[in-house]
């Protein structure tokens, strides 16, 4: 069956009317369904929920990062547009990003103006622009650009099974023969991974965790090579550049305890919250949940990121 993907585009709005426009062309000559584009503009946070839902509703993310950094949400102090990036993190969206090229931003600047330059937060965008690059990303110098990042990110998203997508109701066929047999399978892999079970127990499972020791050592040189930027005011040092391996273990603590946007006035928690929390996510280690009775979320460690955790540890005392 043919499916739709619907498409939220997500950008800065009086710099970039060119670029989404090309965004938008190319999501419907893909045959699939934009959303978001010019129903709303980032900036007004009565909209947000509003956003948030369309997120939800659909089945891809994309980013169109500029030149500017976009409206500030007066409680967090984060911009609207990287508020809605955040937020496809954390809902864990398949997504993808374009980034302007330097130089592309500099005949932007001679053809446009000022306009289309960050005056006020300079050191926010560029935080939020590394970690944009930091996920699935591309640069781009014009639209043709755009485009062919829209039709090789939606190809690729195209072949995910798990992606639902919107599907013609003429090309949907009677489905109970698939049905039974799709619980005819459920029904055998249950039996097979009862015996698994059941053999592990006899035997032991050295395999299994000698396996996971191999992705744990794989999963500290990814994290050794993922940089982030800290900022200065919680160092005091210009350019330091940790890794997210080093961040982790510093403050392993807070991330136990659980880190939550409630007190964005902590200069330190929302470095965590913002920075930090959504790449440990992309690994596993850590996940965005509601707390119940309060309107905050918090970041909270996952099993795998207590064994990592363990992992880490056992590893230490062995060494000595």
């Amino acid at each position: 069956m043919k499916r739709k993907l619907q498409v939220f585009v997500s950008s800065t709005y009086d710099d970039l009317k060119k670029e989404r426009q090309s965004a938008v062309s190319a999501i419907l000559k893909a045959a699939h369904i934009p959303a978001g584009m010019e129903l709303f503009t980032s900036g007004d946070k009565s909209q947000m929920e509003t956003i948030q839902r369309w997120i939800d509703e659909s089945d891809v993310y994309m980013l169109i990062l500029g030149g500017r950094y976009g409206s500030i949400e007066p409680t967090s102090g984060v911009s609207y547009t990287e508020l809605e990036y955040d937020y496809a993190i954390e809902q864990d969206k398949p997504l993808f990003s374009v980034v302007i090229e330097e130089n592309a931003l500099e005949a932007k600047v001679k053809e446009l103006g000022s306009i289309v330059m960050e005056k006020e937060n300079p050191k926010q965008l560029q935080m939020f622009r590394e970690k944009v690059l930091s996920n699935m990303s591309s640069f781009f110098e014009d639209s043709k650009d755009i485009k062919l990042c829209v039709y090789e990110s939606l190809s690729d998203f195209s072949s995910n099974r798990e992606l639902k997508g919107w599907v013609s109701a003429e090309e949907v066929a009677n489905v109970q023969q698939l049905l039974d047999e799709i619980s005819r399978i459920r029904k055998e892999n249950e039996n097979l991974k009862a015996k698994l079970e059941n053999a592990e127990k006899r035997i032991g499972s050295p395999f299994k965790l000698a396996t996971t020791d191999k992705k744990f050592e794989e999963l500290i040189q990814i994290l050794q090579n993922i940089e982030i930027k800290v900022p200065e005011k919680l160092t005091g040092l210009k350019d330091d550049n940790r890794s997210l391996y080093d961040l982790f273990l510093g403050t392993k603590d807070s991330i136990i305890t659980g880190v939550t946007n409630r007190t964005e006035k902590d200069d330190a928690i929302s470095f965590l919250y913002h920075n930090v929390c959504p790449k440990l996510q992309i690994h596993g280690l850590v996940e965005n949940e509601k707390v119940e009775g309060v309107r905050y979320r918090r970041f909270a460690i996952t099993k795998k990121g207590n064994d990592f955790l363990a992992f880490i540890d056992r590893k230490s005392i062995l060494s000595k």
